[in-house]
């Protein structure tokens, strides 16, 4: 499978010509009723122009996860236990009736996914670190936003984990819905490998359940005695990204190897994708992990990085704005601190990769297909950042 490494960042120039038609097209997209209203604006090259990166609000807590609402305005998540609505570059205050959050270490308040219905039924769901017997564990609940966005109503915890633990990593943990409404997310090791490959531990897992908690039939273990009911696939360490390609449901995620070893999946029902006894990285002492990087009855990566990038957050880019990325896959980094954009042939096989940012921002936690085609973009830093990205001005 492809890897990339830390030469990957000066990936040769390619396909940098459009037509005069498609960069006017794409140009008028970039209007946006956060433009006006950007603190800050920087212009940064790219393989296909320019882009533009405004900075819509700042003084955010270790933002974790952000979404676009249907009406222009934008929801953050802060991992202490808040969420808040941006509009017109300013933060409103907490919102309440946000459930408890035990924020320790990685843990708190984690992602928030909107409904497919929200513009009618205002529902959304949250992921978040929770305190229970035996230590912490995440835990999934859906909630009402309220029409004046002050608060959540209807909280209804969907899922928790089944064993807690007092370590503090390793949490997961995003969201992805699917076409029928379900949701996918994932768990970590929780800082314990081992339970990665115990069917019977949610833990190194992605799981799968119904919007109101129940298993959907499709699941693997559901009716059986071999795995527990709700998980979808295993050997996971530490999925942070995961979601559905928009056009042919294709679910991906991203997961955090040790020492290099960060890994885009395509998970299966039933499959199991190593951790711990296959990976591509080394533990932090720089001691062996593990059988290898293959063994039979084990799934390969699409694609790792060795160096580990940190990967945050991936989404599939289709949108109107850069219409040249169609299909290319975004991951948000947080220990180089970047956007990489990786390039899909039409087997859906990973090839280039182009490295945005460097740097230039901060740890970048979250990336979305905001309805416009920009992207959405936050820092996670003690002062963390709201960011759009848009087509620049020159080619």
């Amino acid at each position: 499978m492809p890897r990339a490494d830390a030469r990957a960042s000066k990936q040769p120039a390619r396909r940098r010509l459009l037509s005069a038609l498609a960069w006017s097209v794409a140009l008028a997209a970039t209007a946006s009723p956060f433009a006006a209203q950007a603190q800050e604006a920087r212009e940064f090259p790219s393989q296909h122009g320019t882009v533009r990166v405004e900075t819509l609000t700042t003084g955010l807590e270790h933002p974790w996860s952000v979404e676009a609402l249907p009406d222009g305005g934008i929801i953050v998540s802060e991992r202490p236990g808040r969420l808040r609505i941006v509009r017109d570059g300013k933060a409103s205050k907490p919102l309440s009736g946000v459930p408890k959050v035990a924020e320790r270490g990685q843990g708190g308040l984690l992602d928030i996914a909107l409904d497919p219905g929200f513009a009618e039924n205002r529902t959304l769901y949250l992921t978040l670190a929770a305190a229970g017997g035996g230590g912490y564990g995440t835990a999934v609940v859906r909630a009402t936003l309220a029409a004046d966005e002050s608060g959540l109503s209807d909280v209804k915890e969907l899922f928790r984990m089944n064993k807690f633990t007092g370590k503090g990593q390793h949490f997961g943990s995003r969201i992805a819905i699917a076409p029928d409404g379900s949701l996918f997310f994932g768990i970590g090791d929780r800082g314990e490998g081992d339970r990665a490959q115990d069917a019977h531990d949610h833990a190194g897992a992605i799981l799968h359940i119904n919007a109101d908690g129940s298993i959907p039939a499709s699941n693997p273990y559901r009716g059986g005695t071999d795995g527990l009911a709700e998980i979808w696939s295993k050997g996971h360490r530490n999925p942070q990204g995961i979601t559905f390609d928009p056009k042919d449901g294709t679910l991906l995620t991203v997961e955090h190897g040790a020492r290099g070893g960060d890994e885009i999946n395509n998970p299966q029902a039933g499959h199991n994708y190593g951790w711990p006894v296959i990976t591509y990285g080394k533990d932090y002492s720089g001691a062996e992990i593990g059988e290898g990087t293959t063994k039979e009855g084990f799934d390969q990566p699409l694609f790792y990085w060795d160096p580990s990038i940190a990967p945050g957050a991936l989404t599939v880019y289709r949108g109107k704005m850069f219409p040249e990325w169609d299909g290319n896959i975004l991951v948000a980094a947080l220990k180089y601190q970047l956007l990489a954009r990786l390039e899909r042939d039409d087997s859906g096989a990973i090839g280039a990769e182009e490295r945005l940012f460097d740097g230039e921002f901060g740890r970048i936690r979250d990336v979305v297909v905001a309805p416009d085609g920009a992207l959405l973009m936050v820092t996670d830093e003690e002062d963390g950042a709201l960011l759009r990205v848009s087509r620049g001005a020159t080619q």
